[in-house]
């Protein structure tokens, strides 16, 4: 029986592990962290984090050839080895606020070769890391003097929170990048092997390490560019009365660009796509490409020029003043059908709001309350003012309704399914809310014709106010 071991029980080395150990049933699978209390709940009915289908998956294998643990031990029984551990951008030294923190990477290499005493291993890079990472993995295992030889392999996840479940079932490519030679290209077909289980032999694709860790950056860098592009157009159909559903559609139907990735938005998040961005702005730095590096770069800053606009939108919209008005936070993770929140975009918005002196009634069907507020006081460390009011102004509700109860605003941030026009009773919520009743939908699930039907004052991203609004030049 093959024995494949991966470090980190995160975001993407749970679910890939599951689904390895769905689809391979004679395959043995651990999963360790060092974290205790993740391990636990992943060994529990209350999984650490939410994607639709993970836990009937690990309910299905855990205990027969999936396994979670804490025991650093285990790992010395991997044939295979991946690495998934997380590489945060750096906030201090040498690289600060671009280049990747490759601590954990580093640490995980000096425990492998702590623990591997003998035979050959092969272990493989999940972690999104810089180009050329694999040399720095190479060179700390050969320097620690064990007998154990060991192949490498990049093999980057391509998974999207909310559907990683579905992309790891039915991917639209397997990446494996190896080292040169007949031991480089023998761990290649051996990691082939356990994805060619389900996944066809023309979608496993193979290239060198350099080729694989530069693939995972260049395509959440592609991906972002295009969300930053219609986001950047938003803001012309904004001044001009121009519908951005009509101008992303139209675009779209170019089969030169295709229609995914282009809807507009309050601004990406999640734990990929700035820093991976930033990742590969230090590169290019660092390659003495400043040209490069300025182009992927604006990508973040338009990201954060969306956020920005949309807030001041709500500021201005409400007479310039929101202090002590009632918010009502639709949703706080940063895509819908997930928990995760990292770098989301109503972590700006709300400390923004919160800066303002408003108070906020959030509701996140998938968010815990202490992610909330670890995250906003995380994103103000510098303001003391604002970290006071995320204990004072905040009040964290069970349901949309509660939300609304006495607010004068609504702001949608995530596209939850359930504040969808056709799903969520607006009507109710505009008999609950202060008169004038303002709505702000930063991820387009609204209809503002409808909802100025209702008696709201609507703002929807990019979309043209309702006539009568347009034609008087007010937004109420």
């Amino acid at each position: 029986m093959v024995n494949i071991v991966c470090i980190g029980a995160g975001y993407v080395g749970g679910p890939t592990m599951a689904m390895i150990a769905l689809k391979c049933p004679d395959v043995k699978v651990t999963v360790f962290d060092l974290n205790k209390a993740r391990i636990d709940a992943w060994n529990s009915d209350s999984l650490p984090i939410y994607e639709p289908g993970l836990h009937d998956i690990v309910m299905a294998r855990r205990g027969k050839n999936l396994f979670f643990t804490y025991e650093e031990a285990c790992v010395a029984d991997g044939d295979i080895i991946f690495i998934s551990v997380n590489t945060p951008t750096k906030t201090f030294g040498v690289g600060k606020g671009r280049a990747a923190d490759l601590t954990y990477i580093e640490g995980c290499t000096r425990m492998i070769a702590r623990l591997v005493k003998d035979g050959h291993r092969i272990v493989v890079e999940k972690s999104t890391v810089p180009v050329r990472c694999s040399v720095a993995v190479r060179k700390v295992l050969n320097a620690q003097g064990c007998k154990a030889t060991f192949s490498i392999l990049s093999n980057p996840e391509f998974l999207a929170e909310g559907t990683a479940m579905a992309d790891l079932a039915a991917p639209d490519r397997v990446l494996i990048g190896c080292e040169a030679g007949e031991q480089g290209q023998a761990a290649l077909a051996a990691l082939s092997s356990i994805y060619a289980n389900w996944v066809p032999q023309d979608r496993i694709i193979s290239t060198n390490l350099w080729s694989s860790e530069l693939s995972k950056l260049a395509a959440n860098a592609f991906l972002a560019q295009r969300i930053s592009s219609i986001n950047a157009i938003s803001a012309v159909c904004d001044a001009t009365g121009a519908d951005v559903d009509e101008v992303s559609n139209a675009i779209g139907k170019d089969s030169r660009l295709g229609a995914k990735f282009l809807r507009a938005s309050v601004g990406f998040g999640g734990s990929c796509f700035q820093k991976d961005i930033l990742n590969l702005v230090y590169l290019a730095e660092s390659l003495n490409l400043p040209e490069v590096a300025e182009y992927w770069h604006a990508v973040v800053k338009m990201n954060e020029f969306q956020r920005n606009r949309f807030t001041k939108r709500v500021v201005q919209t409400m007479l310039d003043t929101v202090n002590r008005k009632k918010f009502a936070i639709f949703g706080f993770a940063f895509k819908k059908d997930t928990g995760d929140t990292r770098e989301s975009s109503a972590i700006n918005v709300c400390s923004q709001l919160l800066e303002e002196g408003a108070i906020l009634n959030i509701y996140d069907p998938q968010v815990r309350r202490e992610t909330i507020i670890e995250d906003l006081e995380y994103f103000c460390v510098d303001n003391e003012r604002v970290k006071k009011l995320i204990h004072t102004n905040i009040v964290f509700c069970k349901s949309a309704a509660e939300a609304t109860e006495g607010a004068s605003a609504i702001c949608v941030l995530t596209e939850w399914d359930e504040f969808k026009m056709d799903k969520c009773d607006y009507k109710g919520h505009f008999e609950r809310m202060e008169k004038p009743a303002f709505i702000f939908d930063g991820r387009l699930v609204t209809n503002a014709a409808a909802l100025k039907e209702i008696g709201f004052c609507p703002y929807v991203i990019g979309k043209p106010l309702p006539d009568a609004d347009a034609a008087a030049g007010f937004l109420f």
